[in-house]
């Protein structure tokens, strides 16, 4: 048992269950997360936003982005189920394809952010010395700045944004709280048994971070990579409200509360905003019971193991 946990980090943390029960640590954390009710649940009403989203076609033929200077503020009928804008657009084609664009940017987002903070952090706790030093001081110089006016600041100078820039530029100033938590785990698995055996046998650093050191961190890593998507919608949609995400006329879940805003809608057509805003708060409920799901699953302290 010693020879095997030295070698395989999927052994490491888990020898005992991973004998008795023949699963891998993986294994047992996502037989726990199944557990969890409340995070099942959530899977499942996500999905269900997702596919609603992805197949839009089938549940209206209107095209989101076309304007109808006829059909302004139009309440809710059999052609337009959720009413109009006040642009004449329809407001379920946007609710609909509004959530892919919402979607999209969170995902795009988390995982731009998921590789530059996973790749800093791995360098900086796996090296430490000087290079630790120089990526922490710039994930601090970064924390140490307001966020939103630092991404208020950027938006500005730019002036016309799209999604790629919109993602690149919530990545580049959200990977400093990822990198750190990637390298403390890292700065606690230096020393152990397991990484003196691979140098002792000639592993290369490559090697070693991707074979022994993320796998061991899998488990912070998933966590919070599942709360940063909550955080990036809820990004896009503050700053689509206040007219720095994504510009119009591209459908996006905060857009549609930025142009219901007005005190004349918001009495009388609640259809045009209180679905988006549904729509965001049950996406990111269910996006963060999973996440909490996760950490429990993944927690070696959990008492449901």
């Amino acid at each position: 048992m010693k020879s095997d946990t030295l070698f395989d980090s999927s052994q490491k943390l888990h020898p005992v269950e991973k004998s008795v029960k023949g699963k891998s640590p993986f294994q047992l954390a996502m037989k726990r997360f199944m557990k969890n009710k409340l995070a099942v649940a959530s899977v499942i009403i996500l999905l269900l936003i997702m596919l609603a989203v992805l197949f839009a076609p089938l549940f209206t033929d209107q095209v989101p982005t076309k304007s109808n200077l006829l059909l302004i503020e139009q309440p809710p009928s059999a052609e337009h189920l959720l009413g109009t804008d006040s642009s004449g657009r329809d407001n379920l084609s946007r609710l609909l394809y509004g959530g892919r664009i919402s979607l999209i940017v969170g995902l795009s987002a988390m995982l731009f952010t998921l590789v530059i903070g996973v790749i800093l952090g791995s360098i900086a706790g796996f090296y430490g010395g000087i290079v630790d030093s120089i990526i922490m001081r710039i994930a601090d110089i970064i924390l140490m700045l307001p966020f939103l006016v630092l991404v208020l600041t950027i938006v500005a100078i730019l002036q016309k944004v799209t999604i790629g820039i919109f993602v690149t530029i919530i990545a580049i100033t959200s990977w400093p709280n990822l990198a750190r938590i990637i390298r403390g785990t890292y700065l606690s698995l230096r020393e152990q048994e397991f990484v003196l055996g691979a140098r002792a046998i000639g592993a290369s650093d490559f090697r070693i971070i991707f074979k022994h050191f993320i796998p061991n961190a899998i488990g912070p890593i998933i966590v919070n990579a599942t709360l940063m998507m909550a955080t990036m919608i809820i990004v896009e949609s503050a700053l689509s409200f206040i007219g720095f995400g994504i510009p119009q006329p591209t459908p996006t879940w905060g857009n549609m509360i930025s142009e219901a805003q007005s005190i004349r809608i918001l009495r009388n057509s609640p259809e045009a905003w209180i679905p988006p805003g549904l729509a965001i708060l049950l996406t990111v409920l269910c996006i963060n019971f999973i996440g909490d799901g996760l950490r429990d699953a993944f927690d070696p302290k959990s008492k449901n193991r």
